[in-house]
């Protein structure tokens, strides 16, 4: 079965002396958050690719605004979980067998902070 994710089309124009891009009105009024007016992030994440998030500040605690990247994923997760809950399914025996094995000697607490300079 075909999964299709909404879509919209736009294009790439100026106005005054910067570069703008035009989407088609059906994607504000299908996405309020993107209001107008609103601050916008936008991260070059492959050739012809970007990620287009509404800029936030930091919650209260928070050190900086979580990744837009990890955050997109995260979100396409949830929604896909959220339409196709047939595809998901428990872990067996035999693969918690080997991910306990594979995590045998791992230390983890929850206060444990990892440093700056960690990617993913």
């Amino acid at each position: 079965m075909a999964r299709t994710s909404t879509s919209f089309g736009g294009a790439i124009t100026t106005t005054g002396r910067s570069g703008a891009l035009r989407l088609d009105k059906a994607f504000f009024s299908s996405h309020p958050e993107f209001r107008v007016k609103a601050k916008l992030r936008v991260h070059h994440i492959g050739p012809g690719q970007a990620l287009v998030s509404v800029e936030e500040a930091p919650k209260d605690g928070e050190m900086e605004a979580p990744d837009p990247v990890v955050s997109a994923y995260l979100a396409f997760l949830e929604k896909d979980m959220a339409s196709n809950p047939g595809a998901l399914s428990q872990f067996t025996g035999a693969e918690l067998d080997a991910l306990s094995e594979r995590l045998k000697g791992v230390l983890v607490t929850d206060d444990e902070v990892l440093p700056g300079d960690v990617t993913f």
